[in-house]
């Protein structure tokens, strides 16, 4: 009698065919046809992890996996080395599967799909460029190890320094899948914000582009921001000027604010948010926005900023109407706005005197006790300061009564008038 022989299983046919396959192909490309064998081979005996107790089910299953093992191999494949039609067949099937989990997303990239993908990013014909943009977007879903491969592969580099011409659909795309890889930046991975900075300032800057697209690009900002050494690519870059432009959009008011606070604690951000036409006008409006109390928390921390050390900041504000706003978000704004607007109007009220509090901003001149001048313009600044307070209560008493918070306000308004005739404000 002969012996029984074992049915062939699934390596067994994969050994058989790469080994008919090695005989056509050089070398390299049988490394990569491997890749793809053990790829296939880890999915297909986590699938028979648990045997089943039918042998017509295993049957179904085996060849179900043949199937995919076949597929996926003509993919990658034609990703490799097919035309640009079956490219673009290729990369719709990875999209496919990157969509499964995270672990599919990383054997993928091990395969090597990510550098044709990133070469059909630079592609002039918009739909390859799309499902490009879109296949690669799915790959860096949850893996920081995918991202550094398409930066590595040269992505950053292909992104366009315009947008003429290019969809809105692809536009949000590429926002969307640098915002993913902007999250590298608080890793050791290398990530250089000169390359990502100009499509960012385009699309900011552009009427075209949708609230989505240019909140995506608010956030990539705000991460690379995040990071203190790209602070100084990111405001020669014109980065401040740009989110400075869109602090007044209500939809993109907090995040650009919160970038803008990232940059203005250094000197040159500090400089550059001063040198804006739009300050500190702007942020003073925001302050007025009661429905966005984060936004009010995040205005008041710039103009802190900006005040503190400041005697010409101070001026400029005081100009621009900025105390009855304070003492409006002193009286009914969010706890953090109150504390920060009544530090500020420390400030203000402190503009005259020689010392100030150990924790408000100290002045940039200084003038001798004594001196008649300087007495007398002490006297004027105090009596300004206690006109302009008296106007803003009378002013602000009526409206704050017909609010419903009037326990509230009645109580932080008694606080306020009993402190006008102090030295300092409550911090």
């Amino acid at each position: 009698m002969f012996p029984r022989q074992k049915p062939p299983t699934l390596s067994d046919s994969f050994s058989s065919s790469s080994a008919s396959t090695s005989r056509f192909f050089p070398y390299p490309k049988l490394r990569f046809f491997s890749r793809i064998h053990r790829f296939i081979r880890s999915k297909s005996l986590s699938k028979r992890s648990f045997p089943s107790a039918r042998f017509e089910k295993e049957t179904i299953e085996m060849r179900e996996e043949e199937e995919e093992s076949l597929g996926l191999q003509k993919s990658v494949k034609r990703l490799h080395f097919g035309s640009w039609e079956e490219k673009e067949a290729a990369a719709t099937e990875i999209r496919r599967l990157a969509q499964e989990d995270v672990k599919t997303r990383k054997s993928l990239a091990e395969l090597g799909v990510v550098p044709p993908l990133v070469s059909m990013v630079g592609s002039p014909v918009v739909r390859r460029r799309r499902l490009a943009v879109q296949t690669l977007l799915d790959l860096a879903n949850g893996t920081y190890t995918n991202k550094a491969v398409m930066v590595e592969a040269g992505l950053l580099s292909i992104l366009p320094k315009s947008i003429d011409g290019v969809d809105e659909s692809t536009m949000h795309g590429f926002a969307r899948l640098l915002l993913s890889i902007s999250f590298l930046a608080n890793t050791q991975f290398p990530l250089d914000p000169t390359e990502i900075l100009p499509f960012l300032v385009v699309v900011l800057e552009s009427d075209s582009a949708s609230i989505e697209t240019k909140e995506s690009c608010i956030c990539t900002l705000y991460n690379l921001s995040t990071v203190l050494d790209n602070s100084g690519p990111l405001i020669n870059g014109g980065a401040v000027q740009s989110l400075l432009r869109l602090v007044s959009e209500k939809e993109l008011s907090e995040k650009a604010l919160a970038t803008i606070g990232n940059l203005v604690v250094t000197l040159t951000g500090k400089k550059a948010v001063e040198n804006s036409p739009v300050v500190p006008e702007s942020l003073i409006e925001i302050m007025t926005w009661e429905d966005k109390p984060k936004c009010q928390e995040l205005s008041a921390y710039i103009l802190m900023i900006l005040a503190h050390q400041s005697s010409v900041q101070r001026q400029k504000m005081a100009k621009a109407g900025i105390v009855p706003v304070l003492l409006e978000v002193a009286l009914l704004g969010s706890p953090l706005s109150q504390k920060r607007a009544l530090k500020l109007l420390q400030w203000f009220k402190d503009e005259r005197q020689t010392r100030m509090g150990p924790h408000s901003g100290p002045q940039t001149g200084r003038f001798v006790m004594g001196s008649p001048m300087n007495e007398r313009e002490t006297v004027e600044g105090k009596k300004m300061m206690k006109t302009l307070v008296k106007q803003s209560l009378n002013k602000n008493m009526e409206m704050i009564t017909r609010r419903a918070n009037a326990p509230t306000a009645a109580s932080n308004l008694k606080t306020l008038v009993l402190s006008t005739s102090s030295k300092s404000l409550p911090y």
